[in-house]
Formats: C-alpha cells, structure tokens, sequence
C-alpha cells in the first residue's frame, strides 16, 4: 500500500519539483476555500447520520468524542465542496485509513494525503496538513475541482487526485471502500 501512495503522488510531486505551476483554477479554489467557514439540514437528520457513521467507524478510531468530532468535520467539508460525505469517508479510508498522522513516501500528509507544496503555492505555509479541518478542506477542494474538470466524470476525477489518470485501480478502490462501508442507507 506504501509503494501505491507513493506512486499515486509522484505526478503531482515531480511537477512541483520540476518547477511547473500545479492548475491556477486550482490554486484558486485552495485560496477561496481555506477562507470558508453546519451542513446538516436539521438536528435529526444529523443525529441518524452521526450515529450510523459513528457505528461504522468505530473499529478504525475507537474514541467516541474523536469519532464524532470527525464526522462533522468530514461532513461539513464535504458538504462545502459539494461532494457526498460518504465519499470522502471512501477516501479518507484508502489513502490514510483515518490515521490523521499519515504520511506517504512522497510526503502526503494526514487524513485526504495532501501534498506540503500546495501551503507555499497558495502562500500559506504555516498551515499544518495534520490539523483535520484543514486536511479536509484542501482534500474536498482539491477532489471537487478534479471532479468539476472532469465533468462529473468520478472516476476520472479520483484518478487525479491520486495521480492515476487513465488507470482504474484506485478509483476502484475507493469505490470498493464506499460501498462496503460508507453507502447511504
């Protein structure tokens, strides 16, 4: 799994090494979201929805004030972006296994993977990538434009954001992980 994140990232780490500018329309989303500031429609529907995620994640972060901090978080970013929570939950799994902590071989940080170049590229390097607010809201911004350029096109956009484009194997995963245990009842 560490040798496919690592691989997953170099496309995007070599063209920031290499001196190119990553996507402007992107940079552009980054700046406008991380100046963003609740996404349930009301207090019952967040009750069902906290609960039976909370059962489903209880194995990976076992704290149940943590847990729930989280899927709030994931939630409310997800929400932002436009994007299903329980895909980014899908997400999170694969590239971290909701380990806040993580980083790759290539140097993705935390919960969604986020590269470190993209502080300094939106001029923001004191943001810490393993703060989960933060994480998620570059990793929701960051999977919308894809899915945005992509043209709704899913599983085109997740290839991107994992640096896979024309490859099924991550997208597949991700939907694997979806379906087996984030989809909407």
């Amino acid at each position: 799994m560490l040798l496919a994140l690592w691989l997953s990232a170099t496309p995007v780490l070599l063209t920031a090494q290499q001196g190119q500018a990553p996507d402007p329309r992107l940079r552009a989303a980054l700046l406008e979201a991380v100046e963003l500031g609740e996404s349930f429609e009301n207090r019952f529907v967040a009750q069902v929805w906290l609960l039976d995620k909370s059962q489903r994640l209880a194995q990976r972060v076992p704290d149940p004030e943590e847990r729930l901090q989280l899927l709030r978080k994931v939630h409310q970013e997800a929400s932002l972006a436009g994007l299903q929570p329980e895909l980014v939950l899908a997400v999170i799994e694969v590239e971290s296994n909701f380990n806040r902590f993580a980083i790759s071989p290539a140097g993705a940080r935390g919960l969604m993977q986020i590269m470190p170049f993209w502080l300094d590229e939106i001029g923001r390097p004191d943001d810490n990538l393993f703060h989960i607010r933060t994480n998620l809201r570059f990793g929701c911004t960051i999977l919308r434009h894809y899915l945005d350029m992509e043209n709704g096109n899913l599983t085109r956009a997740l290839a991107r954001y994992n640096g896979s484009l024309g490859q099924t194997w991550y997208p597949d995963r991700v939907f694997r992980a979806w379906n087996r245990n984030w989809y909407e009842q």
